[in-house]
């Protein structure tokens, strides 16, 4: 098994990955709500793009991913279920170092905006941008 080397790669594990999550009992119903059918190709798009960018420090892609996930109704489980299911099709398609870092950066991404979605809604003061 080969670890992540190029864009290609990427893509194939983007792909993989909202395979599952798409039918996923948890966080699919979750991402049928925000993202209708004919919409899934521009996601994956974006998806290609910020892990290329993530994974090789290359710039392209540009936004804010966190502010997307403001107003989901997701909580620990979700961000549980999505590191898991990550890390599962990574294992099942790629082995080495970018591979390991890929993975590593999916669990400090979930729990960064798991922790900055808990701290604004337990706030008040930021209730107006939930």
């Amino acid at each position: 098994m080969n670890d992540i080397q190029d864009k290609e790669d990427v893509k194939i594990f983007v792909d993989a990955f909202y395979k599952k999550v798409r039918i996923d009992m948890i966080l699919g119903p979750v991402f049928a709500a925000k993202i209708p059918d004919d919409s899934w190709a521009p996601h994956l798009e974006r998806m290609y793009s910020f892990w290329y960018t993530v994974l090789f420090a290359v710039k392209d892609y540009s936004g804010n991913p966190f502010s997307k996930h403001v107003t989901l109704p997701i909580q620990q489980v979700h961000f549980e279920r999505w590191v898991s299911l990550f890390i599962e099709t990574i294992d099942e398609n790629f082995k080495g170092p970018r591979t390991e870092d890929a993975k590593m950066r999916a669990i400090k991404m979930g729990k960064l905006f798991q922790s900055k979605l808990e701290y604004l809604q337990a706030n008040q003061r930021f209730k107006n941008i939930l």
